[in-house]
């Protein structure tokens, strides 16, 4: 299985992380940068701070987010993030306590990191700009673009991980990142034909836009789908309505962790860090490549 994974962070055993094998703990560390900023962005929307107030144990001494904010969130809304953010803590809690792991990264979480990205999917620069904070339906569409990357993240790496524990950590982490994309998106999908004030478009359109430009920065074909299709790419090339992204055969798509690197930097690039990671991502797989940049 080794062979799977770049030599620069492959090798055989490590004794600092119990008995797993390396690429494992590679594996495994890895998306410990995805749980940081999902747990930062939820717990900053809603209740306006993060794990340096609430579990400042779990940042491992990694520098405060920038640009976090409690966002305008209508009581329904706010319990459904809340949870989210308690998950993902538990998440950082899971990942800990099987590896060693590393500092959370500098992540930069604010509106303006957001409104990059949404410039970016609709090639033009949305006036004014699109502030994930402003309402529930801002927050929920920038959420879409968090979890469903980390989801795709633990589908790929499942293949490749060896040791049972690893296994089952993170079919354990996939099913729950799978079930709040899935709120994610049920919960956008009722508004799919209702305009995002003050932009006339669509919460189909703004969900169309973000896959489409994950896909284009991942570099590596169709592995994303927003909440309507042309009717061949919907499940049983029947129907237009997609709430849950699959291929042909309605399976969860997988990705690479340079695929997902490319993404959350926003550059296209494993080796050019930006995005929500000013200084890039932590771990062997990210250093890897920047050492390269």
């Amino acid at each position: 299985m080794l062979f799977l994974l770049p030599k620069s962070y492959s090798s055989e055993i490590t004794k600092s992380n119990s008995s797993l094998p390396e690429v494992d703990i590679d594996l495994l560390e890895f998306p410990l940068n995805l749980e940081y900023l999902e747990a930062e962005f939820f717990l900053y929307g809603a209740l306006g701070y993060g794990l340096d107030k609430f579990a400042p144990n779990l940042t491992l001494g990694g520098p405060t987010p920038i640009g976090g904010k409690r966002a305008n969130l209508g009581p329904f809304t706010r319990d459904v993030i809340k949870q989210f953010a308690l998950q993902e803590v538990g998440h950082l809690r899971a990942i800990q306590s099987i590896v060693k792991g590393f500092p959370r990264p500098l992540l930069n979480l604010s509106a303006e990191s957001f409104a990059k990205v949404v410039d970016s999917a609709f090639e033009t620069q949305l006036v004014p700009s699109f502030d994930p904070y402003r309402n529930g339906l801002n927050f929920l569409l920038a959420s879409y673009l968090i979890p469903y990357v980390g989801l795709t993240g633990y589908v790929g790496a499942s293949a490749k991980l060896q040791d049972p524990k690893s296994k089952r950590l993170v079919a354990g982490l996939l099913g729950v990142e799978s079930g709040q994309d899935a709120v994610i998106r049920a919960l956008l999908y009722r508004y799919k034909n209702i305009k995002v004030k003050p932009y006339r478009k669509t919460v189909a359109e703004f969900t169309g836009r973000f896959s489409q430009l994950r896909d284009k920065l991942g570099n590596a074909g169709v592995k994303d789908e927003g909440l309507v299709v042309p009717k061949d790419e919907g499940a049983e090339g029947l129907i237009i309505g997609n709430v849950l992204a699959g291929d042909k055969y309605s399976v969860a798509y997988d990705r690479t962790p340079e695929e997902i690197l490319r993404i959350v930097y926003g550059s296209g690039d494993e080796r050019k860090p930006g995005g929500f990671y000013p200084k890039g991502a932590d771990g062997r797989i990210a250093k890897s490549h920047l050492s390269k940049a």
